[in-house]
């Protein structure tokens, strides 16, 4: 498995493989862009070649020795993790905090990933880290950890990190991946070699497509756009669910642009409050979508809409919904993504965000 099968990043795919020829691999990475565009596969891949037995001269990897295949076994995508990770949200915080959450396939390989309902680094995870930095390579002669989603760090968890990064040994190589880069500490990104992920293009989904045969090919054109280019959405995006959620956002738009009434909305809303499977964040991340295809249809944008299946429902609405309502709109929705991470209750939250715009649109 080299680096060739990665898809998409080829300029940073260049640039890793240049500086593990070089034997010069930076003790703090980081991996910045959208949610699964394939930033925790890159650190995979990168620690697969850094530990490879038969690693070439160019910086490629074997994908096929011992320490190759231990380290691509944890692939956090796969079902035996998702289970494990909807298995410790339902766990008390207390339990959580007794065994931080720690994902290792091979000894000098470790990752961090996000942890409980909320999704967090907790510091109970930065404490594990910093103890277990402490510790010589095993098998070879560099360690490399990965903080998934470092950007979920909480404050004491964060500052916790950044002794490690104040303080780091020689043989380690600390791996962060992060959604919105902005809100790690400043002081870790400035200790932090940069690199940025953006989307996928088109050839590249097809690609990605492809090496996927369990989707369906019906619904491959619509996954790539709902996606926006990201393959990790694609595979996680349940249509039918999708459609669902789409479906509650939209009559929360309606309501937030004073085109139904507000009781039209609750019905929807409730419903969707009461599944435990819809996120917050999946919910925010559906509206921000509509959002942004109000705003090319309304301003003259020449990108494709993520939501071109309902070009028709969405241009209407785009006639009332103005470049200040829709930026105040999506300022409002930052807030409630923020708010997200304090456990707030989501159909309070949404609905409070839509009577907010209403008054605005009114």
């Amino acid at each position: 498995m080299p680096f060739s099968d990665y898809i998409g990043a080829e300029e940073t795919v260049s640039s890793l493989r240049r500086i593990l020829a070089a034997d010069r691999l930076p003790q703090t990475l980081l991996f910045a862009g959208p949610r699964g565009i394939g930033k925790a596969t890159l650190a995979r891949y990168l620690a697969a070649a850094a530990m490879c037995t038969q690693r070439g001269a160019e910086g490629d990897f074997c994908g096929s020795c011992a320490s190759c295949a231990r380290v691509l076994a944890a692939d956090l995508s796969l079902d035996e993790y998702r289970k494990m990770f909807a298995e410790r949200e339902k766990a008390p915080a207390a339990k959580r905090g007794q065994e931080p959450l720690v994902v290792s396939t091979h000894p000098d390989y470790l990752i961090f990933p996000p942890d409980g309902p909320m999704r967090m680094i907790s510091i109970e995870q930065a404490r594990q880290l910093r103890k277990a930095a402490q510790f010589s390579p095993s098998e070879g002669r560099r360690r490399i950890f990965v903080i998934d989603q470092a950007d979920r760090a909480n404050s004491e968890a964060a500052n916790s990190l950044l002794k490690t990064l104040e303080e780091p040994a020689p043989y380690l190589t600390l791996i962060l991946t992060a959604e919105n880069p902005r809100q790690l500490l400043s002081t870790i990104r400035s200790r932090s070699v940069p690199f940025y992920f953006g989307p996928h293009t088109s050839e590249d989904m097809l690609r990605f497509f492809e090496a996927h045969e369990e989707i369906p090919m019906v619904d491959r054109k619509r996954l790539a756009s709902w996606a926006q280019g990201s393959p990790g959405r694609a595979l996680a995006i349940d249509v039918e669910g999708y459609l669902v959620r789409r479906e509650s956002m939209l009559a929360l738009l309606r309501t937030a642009l004073g085109k139904q009434p507000f009781s039209d909305a609750l019905g929807l809303t409730e419903s969707i409050a009461r599944k435990q499977s819809e996120k917050l964040d999946a919910l925010t991340e559906t509206l921000r979508a509509l959002l942004s295809d109000l705003l090319r249809l309304s301003h003259g944008g020449s990108a494709e809409l993520i939501n071109a299946d309902i070009r028709d429902e969405l241009a209407e609405l785009a006639t009332v919904a103005t470049f200040d309502w829709i930026y105040r709109a999506a300022g409002s929705l930052d807030e409630v993504e923020n708010l997200a991470r304090r456990n707030i209750q989501k159909q309070i939250a949404l609905e409070a965000w839509a009577v907010g715009l209403r008054r605005d649109a009114a």
